[in-house]
């Protein structure tokens, strides 16, 4: 009688949250997930994560907001969104009977605007998390970015987990001299996850028009260009960090999410390749599966981090000063 090998097991712990998959929806890429419903089987994706939603309302930046290039996308939407107030009373409600994880998405242009926002989005039993996104220039500090920071990365990290019980995911900027110094204070601060990483600064012009092609000049560079960008974000990050990490940037396939995994990263994000397939987050997890069933491999943890050469020991932190 040959004995049928038990199913892997997929699911990933951010703190206290729980998911039965390891695959999360980017911000701002899959709506609230009932868009998606139709064509996908929201149970079997790990969690959507919301827009962003800040204190006031915003209208979001001039067209246009979104240019293809090659390997990728820009975009330059300015966090439009109708402000925390709205979104409690017309939107939160909508997201009660998702059969997957809701992870609520902050942003801010002070400490003020995030705690606001955070503690009331926290609040609701509809939300099971909160990302933290500090890629938002303080007008308090003549507008540096939050995420580009150690200082102010720990001030609003300390700031939003003072009034907020509820699993925090941060996420952090590429465009940093050293992101293992910003994962470290956002770790330091209070996080339970890090979502590693926000988009690339990066532009387009049109040669003919000779102008920039984004209303904004300047906009997010996203999907496979930005993939290696991402994987050593990563690698980086799992060197000085005991939380988990969120990777993301760029995947499409169950290689490129295993790329994320080995770097050390113990759940993935799918932002842009959901714009062509919305079904791949569901494919991904069907495919780990198979791929941790042909290697022998009980759970995903198994191979988080296994490619990452400077991944410390347990008994390396032990021995911390700090």
């Amino acid at each position: 009688m040959v004995m049928e090998r038990a199913k892997p097991r997929l699911s990933v712990r951010l703190g206290k949250l729980e998911l039965e998959y390891p695959t999360l929806m980017g911000s701002g890429c899959y709506g609230s997930g009932e868009e998606y419903s139709p064509f996908v089987d929201l149970a079997r994706i790990g969690a959507v994560v919301l827009k962003s939603v800040t204190r006031h309302p915003r209208l979001g930046n001039a067209g246009p907001r979104l240019v293809t290039t090659p390997g990728g996308m820009l975009n330059a939407i300015g966090l439009q969104n109708p402000g925390i107030d709205y979104y409690l009373e017309h939107e939160v409600h909508k997201f009660a009977d998702r059969p997957c994880a809701v992870i609520g998405s902050v942003a801010g242009f002070s400490l003020e605007d995030y705690v606001d926002v955070a503690g009331r989005l926290a609040a609701r039993d509809e939300v099971d998390a909160l990302e933290v996104n500090i890629s938002c220039p303080n007008v308090a500090s003549e507008g540096e970015t939050f995420a580009c920071s150690p200082q102010l990365t720990s001030q609003v990290v300390r700031a939003v987990r003072a009034v907020v019980k509820k699993p925090l995911i941060v996420k952090l900027s590429p465009n940093v001299t050293d992101i293992a110094a910003i994962a470290r204070e956002a770790e330091a601060g209070g996080a339970d996850a890090l979502a590693v990483i926000n988009t690339v600064r990066g532009m387009a012009i049109d040669v003919e028009r000779r102008v920039p092609r984004l209303g904004n000049v300047t906009g997010g560079l996203s999907g496979p260009a930005i993939r290696p960008i991402a994987v050593l974000a990563v690698y980086e990050v799992a060197r000085v960090v005991r939380i988990p990490i969120v990777g993301q940037g760029g995947i499409e396939t169950t290689r490129d999410a295993l790329e994320f995994f080995l770097a050390g990263a113990s759940a993935v994000s799918i932002g842009t390749a959901n714009f062509t397939d919305p079904r791949i987050p569901a494919r991904i997890a069907g495919e780990l599966e198979e791929y941790l069933r042909e290697h022998n491999h009980g759970s995903l943890d198994e191979i988080v981090g296994k490619a990452n050469v400077g991944l410390r020991s347990p008994d390396e932190y032990e021995g911390d000063a700090g």
